[in-house]
């Protein structure tokens, strides 16, 4: 299952470039492909904000995937961290229309 920890933690380094290069941007970011960048009112809040998500999912993955080092091949409980990581990606959206709402003119 170790390929399982090194999938998790390499997504998640994708994750928290992401999450750099958001902070560092000077324009609006998008969340979502295929969207149109939105207008904000102030984007550095704005950026900074979108950043925090992308970097606390990166955290939030990689603590998810620490547990495949210990299951055995074939694990049931492979499903539950499966299914963790699909909610998680549920609430970085839900929380991304949150926070496009608050600074969207």
């Amino acid at each position: 299952m170790v390929i399982g920890f090194a999938i998790c933690s390499i997504v998640a380094a994708i994750f928290l470039l992401i999450g750099i290069s958001t902070w560092k941007s000077k324009e609006p970011v998008g969340f979502f492909t295929f969207v149109k960048r939105p207008d904000v009112s102030d984007t550095r809040r704005y950026n900074h904000a979108v950043s925090v998500l992308w970097i606390a999912a990166a955290m939030i993955l990689e603590l998810a995937g620490v547990p495949f080092l210990f299951l055995e091949q074939n694990s049931p409980l492979s499903i539950v961290i499966i299914l963790a990581v699909v909610i998680m990606v549920l609430a970085m959206m839900i929380v991304y229309t949150r926070i496009e709402a608050k600074y969207k003119i």
